[in-house]
């Protein structure tokens, strides 16, 4: 009885001390989260990683990493670890002890790698760096190119009566290990998936053939996977480094090899879509991305969202909200429809304060803004110009002797204003927000020239002075 008791205290003890470095680390390290960013689509990211990247207070990314991504991580300090024309690749080490100096700091760290972490991504290295430190961390795994890459050039990697198995093998090996993948126990069925192998390709294919591989099996190199750059080049096992070189494909690549492979001339569905190839920018306000975004990416194009301007509430002008004083409230945005709403809220109101004063929203995402709040609009005018505002209230009824409140922006234009008044209505504005040049803009610009756009999208005049400027 007494052996049992003293295992007991001893283990007590233990969990005890265990329990008082967790402490200990807890208040001089942060976490970090060692997040799969996915193959490059920026909406191929999981759940979990976006909610670490919101409350990461440093981002440690690669090349490979959409910088869409960063978007979702405004607040935080962001890191380039991966390699540039100009130079190389931050050795591994160092970014292992980038890490653990961050997260030592107190930092939550979100370490964006390509792919998922733990498939070919070093991410082990670096988590075992994080152990050793006594620094805590998570892992979120990701979508990894291997399957992401297949499927989006029309090919599963595995299919009923084809294909039973998938392996993935990477080509580019530790330093001194030999340049000879071994293949003999995989190479005669099945798909095989090889990663970061297209210098390798001649030598690999010719050692498929030598092991047996039936020459004739269909082959596929998928260079950018998922971007809009997305480019496939297909063949046979023993024609397909030939019509990879004869293509100029270039690195990040994915090839695949089996009976799979030719099923992409009857599967090919991201090629085809109507805008597919175009890389856009699209500008906006800080405060939301545009909807028109998530429409870009649907047809195909390959969207990098670049705010230039953030929306903030004007100063103290002295507005409050009265019940019954106005019979319409003109909305021209999504900013003012939030602003008048923020406002209601900052006085202890709601909604309920609008009583029966009448809304017309202008453009069909300010009635969206109003929907969300679930009110309905009474004038939704067809055009954005102010005689269709003025049309669409009339509808509703006279406008003669009507009190109208327009909540707008300090650079807002007055034409509205000026129509509704020659509509015979009393006209009350008040600047409800301010816009400005986000910060940091200018040092945005290098992620906006590696990106390459081909299309570049203002959503307002003042967008696109602030683009201009710097």
């Amino acid at each position: 009885m007494q052996e049992i008791i003293d295992r007991l205290a001893t283990r007590i003890d233990h969990n005890f001390d265990c329990f008082r470095m967790g402490l200990m680390h807890d208040a001089v390290a942060g976490k970090v989260f060692l997040v799969g960013a996915g193959p490059g689509d920026p909406g191929l990211i999981t759940v979990r990683g976006r909610e670490c990247l919101a409350q990461a207070g440093v981002v440690v990314y690669d090349a490979l990493t959409h910088p869409g991504l960063l978007g979702h991580a405004p607040q935080a300090e962001h890191i380039f670890v991966g390699k540039k024309a100009d130079r190389h690749s931050l050795p591994q080490e160092e970014i292992n002890a980038l890490l653990v100096h961050k997260a030592r700091a107190g930092n939550t760290v979100a370490r964006l790698k390509g792919g998922d972490p733990f498939v070919f991504g070093r991410g082990g290295e670096e988590a075992l760096a994080l152990a050793g430190a006594g620094v805590p961390f998570e892992v979120v795994p990701g979508v990894t190119s291997g399957i992401a890459a297949p499927a989006f050039a029309g090919i599963p990697v595995s299919h009923r009566g084809l294909s039973t198995s998938v392996t993935f093998v990477t080509g580019h090996l530790a330093p001194g290990a030999s340049t000879q993948v071994d293949l003999r126990r995989t190479v005669h069925e099945g798909t095989l998936v090889f990663y970061m192998s297209v210098k390798q390709l001649p030598a690999l294919t010719a050692s498929l053939i030598a092991m047996g591989r039936d020459a004739r099996t269909p082959a596929a190199v998928i260079e950018w996977a998922t971007y809009a750059r997305q480019r496939v080049v297909t063949g046979m096992i023993m024609d397909i480094a030939a019509a990879a070189k004869a293509a100029a494909i270039e690195a990040p690549a994915i090839v695949v090899v089996g009976e799979v492979a030719g099923l992409r001339e009857q599967l090919a569905w991201f090629e085809a879509r109507p805008l597919h190839g175009l890389r856009v920018v699209l500008t906006h306000t800080a405060r939301r991305a545009d909807r028109l975004e998530g429409r870009l990416r649907e047809l195909g194009a390959d969207v990098l969202s670049f705010p230039t301007l953030e929306i903030v509430p004007a100063p103290e002008n002295g507005f409050v909200w009265e019940t019954g004083r106005w019979d319409w409230l003109v909305l021209t945005s999504t900013n003012a429809a939030e602003m008048i709403f923020e406002t209601l809220d900052a006085a202890g109101l709601d909604a309920r304060a609008l009583g029966d004063t009448r809304i017309c929203a202008v453009g069909a995402a300010t009635a969206d803004a109003v929907a969300r709040r679930y009110l309905r609009v009474d004038a939704h005018p067809e055009g954005f110009g102010p005689e269709a505002a003025v049309a669409a209230m009339a509808a509703c009824g006279s406008l003669e002797d009507g009190r109208a409140l327009i909540p707008r922006a300090d650079i807002a234009r007055r034409a509205l204003a000026a129509s509704l008044r020659d509509a015979g209505m009393q006209v009350e504005e008040v600047q409800a927000y301010e816009t400005r040049p986000v910060s940091g803009l200018e040092a945005r610009l290098e992620k906006l020239d590696a990106y390459a756009p081909d299309l570049i999208v203002f959503t307002n005049s003042a967008a696109a002075r602030n683009f201009a400027q710097a």
